[in-house]
């Protein structure tokens, strides 16, 4: 364990925070009561996750001192116990830097019985990107209806007739059938007929919901939230009270969708000139243009379309640092893992995966997708072509989300010298004040007081008491 949790320390301090699988607490002052969150979101999470107590984040996680490793021990156990189903825990001790550290596989709860919920309130949470967060009650439906193969791709739209079918996307759509699969689909000389096998419409011509949402006119008049939301962070030079720039809902079929969200795109993403060895100069945009097509197009393509998800979008957050693309709906027959290194094609929704692979967008005359597992390496490709880090991807299980980041992240600890340490070390277990932190670190009140200021304003310590009271101090808690 101890070879692993160097490589888990590793990936945190190069991540600058905790991971989508693995959470650190320092748990100097006991077990945090903010674990039960996390245990029921990490056993949600596909593959599970690690809760590593005994280390201090916002050090650069270095060891905290635990008085009782034992204890924490079954106080895990214990509070495993406080989940439907219960949470199952692999619990080990470790070592870090010659200090007791406890690590906690938290295993992924059997999906049949998900989603995992504190036994108490009956509240069930999901890991995200940025914390863990409750699951409402249309989240949860999420869970359930994973329990069988999607199939609401082909279920006929009530109320939506053939005339609902946009002429143009129809047309390069049979076409492109005929030109690439000749032998198959293209065979079925009679453009109705091609359409009902193809799973455009039923057999009584009405269109199906992957029909309507690759070639329809106007999808959004029976599918409100099949829409793109996108918007980007206000720039300086912008008025305080701006929330946002560029926010704009993006409608229509697939096709047109992806076409408007490059569009968004290139008005949105910064631009800078970058020079070429042989001397031509040409603009760079901040993320490359076709790695964020093919996110955009898996977003669009592979996003749930079961009635739990009808009121969620597409989500596309342009922040100054980073880029976020968001879907409804997990990985599909694939792990994040796995993605971009093995040869899988696998679609939640097999139907429409099929229709917008002849596809095609009206300004480029693309394929919207190609479906040979290529997306994802291209993504990769393109990236690292650019010089930005690898992309970041995140199955929550009924939500997948997707970061870039402009630069390659190096955080840094809070630079802090060694009578610091020592004085935030001395306040974890308990709070002090400073006349027992001069007892105990032999150090000066003046100096003390000056840590205290320092490290309070830093957001690592807290003062109590004051105006009258006893004053002491104690660790923020994280």
């Amino acid at each position: 364990m101890t070879t692993d949790l160097h490589a888990l320390i590793t990936r945190l301090r190069a991540a600058g925070g905790d991971c989508d699988d693995i959470e650190v607490k320092s748990a100097a002052g006991g077990l945090p009561q903010s674990l039960a969150s996390t245990l029921s979101a990490l056993a949600n999470l596909p593959g599970g996750g690690t809760v590593i107590l005994g280390l201090d984040e916002r050090t650069g996680f270095r060891p905290s001192p635990l008085t009782d490793p034992h204890a924490l021990k079954q106080g895990l156990a214990l509070k495993a116990r406080s989940f439907t189903p219960p949470v199952r825990l692999t619990i080990s001790d470790a070592e870090a830097d010659g200090h007791p550290v406890v690590v906690a596989q938290v295993h992924e709860c059997d999906p049949s019985a998900k989603p995992c919920r504190i036994t108490a309130s009956g509240a069930s949470y999901l890991r995200g990107y940025d914390g863990d967060f409750q699951l409402s009650p249309l989240e949860e439906q999420a869970f359930l209806a994973a329990r069988s193969a999607p199939r609401f791709d082909r279920s006929p739209v009530a109320d939506a007739t053939i005339d609902d079918l946009d002429k143009e996307l129809t047309t390069e759509f049979l076409s492109s059938v005929r030109e690439h699969d000749p032998h198959g689909l293209g065979r079925f000389t009679d453009d109705s007929e091609l359409l009902r096998r193809a799973g455009a419409v039923s057999p009584g011509s009405t269109p199906t919901v992957a029909g309507l949402l690759t070639l329809g006119v106007h999808p959004q008049q029976f599918f409100p939230r099949f829409v793109i939301q996108a918007s980007a962070e206000p720039e300086d030079g912008y008025p305080t009270s701006s929330r946002a720039r560029n926010q704009t809902t993006i409608t229509g079929p697939i096709p047109r969708m992806l076409d408007a969200a490059l569009d968004w795109a290139r008005r949105s993403f910064d631009t800078t000139i970058v020079a070429a060895p042989d001397g031509t100069v040409r603009d760079q945009p901040g993320y490359p243009y076709i790695a964020f097509r093919e996110l955009i197009a898996n977003a669009l393509v592979h996003r749930d379309l079961d009635h739990w998800s009808t009121g969620m979008a597409v989500e596309v957050r342009l922040r100054r640092d980073r880029l976020v693309i968001s879907n409804p709906g997990g990985l599909y027959g694939i792990t994040v893992d796995r993605l971009g290194h093995d040869a899988v094609t696998s679609a939640r929704n097999a139907r429409l995966v099929a229709l917008c692979q002849h596809a095609r967008t009206p300004e480029s005359g693309a394929r919207v997708i190609e479906a040979l597992a290529t997306g994802i390496p291209t993504v990769t490709e393109a990236l690292a072509h650019a010089g930005l880090p690898p992309a970041r991807y995140m199955d929550a299980g009924i939500r997948f989300t997707v970061l870039l980041h402009r630069t390659v992240e190096t955080p840094t600890a809070p630079q802090l010298h060694t009578n610091a340490l020592r004085v935030y070390d001395a306040l974890a277990a308990a709070p002090r004040s400073v006349a027992e932190l001069q007892l105990q670190l032999d150090l000066t009140a003046p100096n003390i007081r000056k840590i205290l200021r320092d490290l309070r304003e830093r957001g690592l310590v807290e003062q109590l008491g004051g105006k009258g009271r006893s004053t002491t101090y104690r660790q923020r808690a994280s």
